[in-house]
Protein backbone atom coordinates (compact mmCIF):
# COMPACT_ATOMS: atom_id res chain seq x y z
CA UNK A 1 0.00 0.00 0.00
CA UNK A 2 2.86 2.42 0.69
CA UNK A 3 4.63 1.84 -2.88
CA UNK A 4 1.16 2.57 -4.30
CA UNK A 5 0.78 5.61 -1.81
CA UNK A 6 4.80 6.45 -3.60
CA UNK A 7 3.62 5.64 -6.81
CA UNK A 8 0.25 7.98 -7.14
CA UNK A 9 2.09 10.62 -5.79
CA UNK A 10 5.14 10.70 -7.97
CA UNK A 11 2.68 10.32 -10.41
CA UNK A 12 0.48 13.04 -9.62
CA UNK A 13 3.52 15.66 -8.67
CA UNK A 14 4.81 14.43 -12.40
CA UNK A 15 1.29 15.86 -13.84
CA UNK A 16 1.57 18.90 -11.98
CA UNK A 17 5.37 19.98 -13.16
CA UNK A 18 3.96 18.98 -16.98
CA UNK A 19 1.03 21.64 -16.30
CA UNK A 20 3.47 24.20 -14.91
CA UNK A 21 5.72 23.82 -17.71
CA UNK A 22 3.10 23.55 -20.53
CA UNK A 23 1.23 26.60 -18.75
CA UNK A 24 4.96 28.79 -18.75
CA UNK A 25 5.51 27.84 -22.28
CA UNK A 26 2.17 29.13 -23.42
CA UNK A 27 2.76 32.31 -21.21
CA UNK A 28 5.76 32.63 -23.02
CA UNK A 29 4.46 31.68 -26.26
CA UNK A 30 1.67 34.59 -25.96
CA UNK A 31 4.25 36.54 -25.50
CA UNK A 32 6.24 36.21 -28.11
CA UNK A 33 3.44 36.23 -30.37
CA UNK A 34 2.68 39.90 -28.68
CA UNK A 35 6.14 41.14 -29.51
CA UNK A 36 6.04 40.00 -32.97
CA UNK A 37 2.47 41.62 -33.96
CA UNK A 38 3.13 44.50 -32.11
CA UNK A 39 6.52 44.60 -34.38
CA UNK A 40 4.37 43.96 -37.58
CA UNK A 41 2.18 46.44 -37.01
CA UNK A 42 5.00 48.98 -37.78
CA UNK A 43 5.70 47.58 -41.12
CA UNK A 44 5.92 50.81 -43.69
CA UNK A 45 7.16 53.28 -41.04
CA UNK A 46 10.16 54.92 -42.68
CA UNK A 47 13.41 54.51 -41.40
CA UNK A 48 14.73 58.10 -39.02
CA UNK A 49 17.89 57.36 -36.62
CA UNK A 50 16.96 57.45 -33.23
CA UNK A 51 12.94 57.51 -34.17
CA UNK A 52 10.63 55.28 -31.82
CA UNK A 53 7.30 56.68 -33.43
CA UNK A 54 5.08 55.87 -36.44
CA UNK A 55 6.58 59.10 -37.90
CA UNK A 56 9.75 57.54 -38.06
CA UNK A 57 11.68 53.96 -36.29
CA UNK A 58 15.27 52.91 -36.12
CA UNK A 59 15.79 49.47 -35.47
CA UNK A 60 16.86 49.02 -31.73
CA UNK A 61 13.41 51.80 -31.58
CA UNK A 62 11.32 48.91 -32.83
CA UNK A 63 12.57 46.50 -30.52
CA UNK A 64 12.09 49.12 -27.58
CA UNK A 65 8.40 49.53 -28.48
CA UNK A 66 7.97 45.43 -29.60
CA UNK A 67 8.82 44.68 -25.64
CA UNK A 68 7.48 47.38 -24.14
CA UNK A 69 4.19 46.13 -25.45
CA UNK A 70 4.80 42.92 -22.78
CA UNK A 71 6.15 44.76 -20.34
CA UNK A 72 9.73 44.03 -20.93
CA UNK A 73 12.66 47.11 -20.85
CA UNK A 74 15.21 46.86 -23.23
CA UNK A 75 18.42 48.96 -23.70
CA UNK A 76 18.31 51.96 -26.42
CA UNK A 77 20.63 50.87 -28.64
CA UNK A 78 21.42 47.77 -30.82
CA UNK A 79 25.10 47.37 -28.93
CA UNK A 80 23.46 47.52 -25.42
CA UNK A 81 20.48 45.08 -26.41
CA UNK A 82 22.94 42.65 -27.84
CA UNK A 83 24.01 42.47 -24.23
CA UNK A 84 20.70 41.32 -22.84
CA UNK A 85 19.35 37.63 -22.83
CA UNK A 86 20.87 34.60 -23.65
CA UNK A 87 23.19 34.22 -26.66
CA UNK A 88 22.45 31.47 -29.45
CA UNK A 89 24.18 30.87 -32.79
CA UNK A 90 21.81 31.13 -35.97
CA UNK A 91 21.21 27.44 -35.89
CA UNK A 92 19.31 27.93 -32.41
CA UNK A 93 17.32 30.86 -33.19
CA UNK A 94 13.44 30.53 -32.72
CA UNK A 95 10.95 32.95 -33.13
CA UNK A 96 10.86 36.19 -30.62
CA UNK A 97 14.96 36.18 -30.42
CA UNK A 98 16.74 39.27 -31.02
CA UNK A 99 19.56 38.88 -34.24
CA UNK A 100 22.52 41.15 -33.98
CA UNK A 101 24.86 42.26 -37.48
CA UNK A 102 27.78 43.77 -38.12
CA UNK A 103 26.79 46.22 -40.71
CA UNK A 104 29.25 48.61 -40.50
CA UNK A 105 33.25 49.05 -41.41
CA UNK A 106 34.43 47.05 -37.67
CA UNK A 107 33.10 43.42 -38.61
CA UNK A 108 32.53 42.64 -34.94
CA UNK A 109 30.60 45.60 -34.00
CA UNK A 110 27.25 45.63 -33.46
CA UNK A 111 25.07 47.79 -35.39
CA UNK A 112 21.94 46.57 -36.01
CA UNK A 113 18.57 44.34 -34.52
CA UNK A 114 16.03 42.38 -35.39
CA UNK A 115 13.31 40.28 -34.14
CA UNK A 116 13.14 36.34 -35.78
CA UNK A 117 9.69 36.25 -36.86
CA UNK A 118 9.04 32.92 -38.64
CA UNK A 119 11.43 29.88 -38.58
CA UNK A 120 10.67 27.41 -41.33
CA UNK A 121 13.90 25.30 -42.10
CA UNK A 122 17.62 26.10 -42.09
CA UNK A 123 17.46 28.54 -45.14
CA UNK A 124 14.16 30.80 -44.20
CA UNK A 125 14.78 32.77 -41.36
CA UNK A 126 12.55 35.72 -41.21
CA UNK A 127 13.05 38.83 -39.25
CA UNK A 128 11.75 42.10 -38.72
CA UNK A 129 13.93 44.92 -38.55
CA UNK A 130 13.96 49.24 -39.45
CA UNK A 131 15.95 49.15 -42.48
CA UNK A 132 17.48 52.95 -43.39
CA UNK A 133 16.70 52.46 -47.03
CA UNK A 134 13.48 50.57 -46.39
CA UNK A 135 11.96 51.36 -43.29
CA UNK A 136 10.56 48.12 -41.00
CA UNK A 137 10.71 45.51 -43.54
CA UNK A 138 10.37 41.71 -42.81
CA UNK A 139 13.89 40.03 -44.46
CA UNK A 140 14.82 36.56 -44.67
CA UNK A 141 18.30 36.27 -42.37
CA UNK A 142 19.87 34.01 -45.31
CA UNK A 143 20.08 36.85 -47.92
CA UNK A 144 23.47 37.22 -48.73
CA UNK A 145 23.88 40.70 -47.29
CA UNK A 146 22.37 39.26 -43.68
CA UNK A 147 24.00 35.93 -44.03
CA UNK A 148 27.24 38.15 -44.10
CA UNK A 149 27.03 39.68 -41.36
CA UNK A 150 25.19 38.25 -38.92
CA UNK A 151 27.14 37.87 -35.39
CA UNK A 152 24.47 36.24 -33.23
CA UNK A 153 21.22 35.88 -31.40
CA UNK A 154 19.93 36.74 -27.96
CA UNK A 155 16.64 35.03 -26.00
CA UNK A 156 15.28 37.70 -23.96
CA UNK A 157 11.94 35.99 -23.48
Amino acid sequence: MKKQFLLFTGLILTLFMLGGCSAAKKARTKKINTVISTARSYRGTPYRWGGTTRAGMDCSGLLINSFGAVGIDIPRTSAEQAKEGKKVSMNELKKGDLVFFATGKKKRKITHVGLVTEVKGKERTMFIHSSSSLGVVETNIYSDYFKKRFRYGRRII
